[in-house]
């Protein structure tokens, strides 16, 4: 009897578990800068298409997961994987984190536009991060203190430019300047002539100087063919396999309409 109740309410929890997704009448995304013009797009689209509200926060990728985990947000939008931390957190509260890639993007390194330099190699940047190289003559540039612009430690984008250029375990260069959003660096950069930082490649325009790394400049070519090395997956992360409205919208980026606007923004289709 008490093994036929225990199959009952486990039943039971499957079956609301199961469908969860389906009875979802408004979506709620938090997380990455990056992926958040993709996202805000997306909703603009979904919102017309199906009628469903959509509503889009930027408070980064690590924000993004704890907001999922907490139960806080439908869909968790980053620019980085989830950290093993973060999947192991989410499972002791009954979250089972799956993630989908929905684009790519390369970081594209920049300076400003009166910056000489036109190439950089992944080794000189992390000197130039680590603090190693702190003036651009060392480089081939100017006789100008290089200034540093990174990320906030929240940033999935900081993670990613870590993971991919400087080292997980290696220290930025106490020097640098911290900017919130994509944005602000570029903001930063544009106004700054011997600066240096990193962007998503959706947000590059003219206000900024971009740079080879290795050679190698970003664009949706190099970044989809691989030759361009710091180049990163956007994902974003549901709480199970998603159905209903929550898989409509994990769906988007597959079809024409949302490839448009990923290409539209700047971004790599995978």
């Amino acid at each position: 009897m008490i093994n036929k109740l225990l199959l009952l309410v486990f039943l039971l929890a499957f079956a609301v578990n199961g469908t969860a997704n389906a009875d979802v009448k408004t979506l709620v995304l938090d997380g990455s800068t990056t992926v958040g013009p993709v996202a805000k797009s997306l909703a603009t689209y979904f919102t017309k298409k199906y009628g469903i509200r959509v509503t889009v926060s930027e408070s980064g990728s690590g924000n993004g997961a704890k907001s999922l985990i907490n139960g806080s947000c439908t869909i968790a939008a980053m620019s980085r994987a989830m950290k093993d931390a973060e999947i192991a957190a989410a499972r002791i509260k009954g979250v089972n984190p799956v993630a989908h890639v929905i684009a790519l993007d390369g970081l594209a390194m920049v300076v400003h536009p009166a910056n000489p330099v036109r190439s950089l190699s992944k080794a000189q940047i992390s000197s130039i991060y680590h603090g190693t190289i702190t003036n651009w003559k060392e480089v081939g540039g100017a006789n100008a203190r290089i200034v540093v612009i990174q990320r906030e430690s929240n940033s999935g984008t900081q993670d990613s430019f870590k993971e991919l250029v400087t080292g997980k375990s290696m220290q930025i260069t106490g020097g640098a300047e911290t900017q919130s959003s994509n944005g602000a660096v570029k903001t930063r950069v544009s106004t700054t002539p011997s600066s240096i930082g990193f962007l998503g490649l959706g947000f590059v325009d003219r206000s900024v100087k971009v740079i080879a790394v290795n050679g190698v400049l970003p664009s949706v070519k190099t970044v989809k063919n691989g030759f361009y090395s710091v180049s990163r997956p956007l994902y974003l992360y549901t709480n199970g396999q998603p159905s209903g409205p929550v898989k409509q919208f994990i769906d988007l980026p597959n079809t024409v309409e949302g490839k448009a606007i990923i290409s539209e923004l700047g971004f790599v289709n995978r």
